[in-house]
């Protein structure tokens, strides 16, 4: 904003505007929120955006109150007609129109997308930066079955970032792979509602349902010998399918579901397809693998 021709009023506005606002945009996403006393909406809105922007503080937002009756000088340059007028800045510049996000959870899905867009300078961007290294190497270690070592590593990272998705569904799977079912339900059932309806999360619990499932040694081999005894049988083939996942045979299990789902699509209301599914949650959806296993479902389907 220039200030060439303003009164001492209009001219004081704008350098508070640049020392508040402006200047912290450089490496923080700022809320700008157009309020006046005298309106109700801005007073429901209010708390919400508090609450947000504390919530989102460690991610490098934050909240800018404009009281359009004090600074109409500052509203009129952003061409402020109604209020709430809600806008997001970021290196002096508007970025996003936020007016519209009412509710926590619309507002919450417009910071989510805009800070994905933009290099804020944040902590929980410094912690991810620490925690990136530290995760591939708890993920390799578990891979490759050594999980009592992986279990270890989870709990140290653990000490950093208690609630991260990746790291207490990291915990969670290696607790399930050392067969520590009831500690790993134990850690994912105390996870905050954020943590806990992430798809990391959600992998692992699908992985801790089918560990529980988990058949005997000797029980796989008789559901196995059962089904090979009768090709014919959908329900042993169904059951076999639901052993291997449970015994982490996710190849059998992919292809004695697939050749089911082959040979008939409908068979119980699709339970064969509606299996797969599951297991493809549990391997986690943007695995290689699993878009591999989609291919050849697709295939099949519209084929």
């Amino acid at each position: 904003m220039a200030t060439l021709g303003l009164s001492a009023a209009e001219k004081e506005a704008v350098e508070a505007f640049r020392r508040d606002i402006v200047e912290p945009s450089m490496t923080k996403l700022v809320i700008l929120d157009f309020w006046a006393e005298w309106c109700e909406p801005c007073k429901a809105l209010a708390p919400i955006l508090e609450k947000v922007a504390a919530d989102y503080a460690d991610k490098g937002v934050l909240l800018a109150k404009i009281d359009v009756d004090a600074n109409q000088f500052i509203a009129g340059q952003f061409q402020v007609r109604s209020i709430p007028t809600v806008y997001a800045m970021f290196q002096g510049q508007l970025v996003a129109d936020l007016t519209n996000a009412r509710t926590e959870s619309q507002l919450r899905a417009n910071l989510d997308q805009i800070l994905r867009q933009i290099p804020v300078d944040s902590d929980a961007a410094a912690q991810e930066a620490e925690l990136e290294p530290l995760l591939a190497m708890a993920e390799e270690v578990l891979a490759g079955g050594e999980h009592e070592r992986a279990l270890i590593i989870y709990d140290q990272i653990a000490e950093m970032a208690p609630e991260h998705p990746l790291v207490a569904a990291g915990r969670a799977r290696a607790l399930i792979a050392l067969g520590r079912l009831d500690e790993a339900e134990a850690a994912l059932n105390v996870l905050p509602d954020e943590t806990a309806k992430t798809p990391e999360v959600e992998r692992a619990r699908a992985a801790l349902a089918l560990a529980k499932e988990a058949p005997a040694h000797d029980e796989l081999a008789a559901i196995r010998a059962r089904a090979a005894a009768n090709p014919q049988d959908m329900d042993a083939r169904y059951e076999l399918a639901g052993a291997q996942m449970a015994a982490n045979d996710r190849e059998g299990a992919a292809q004695t579901l697939l050749t089911m789902i082959a040979e008939d699509k409908e068979w119980n209301d699709g339970a064969a397809r509606a299996r797969l599914l599951k297991l493809f949650e549990a391997v986690g959806l943007e695995d290689p693998w699993v878009s591999a296993q989609r291919r050849k479902l697709s295939a099949i389907l519209f084929g």
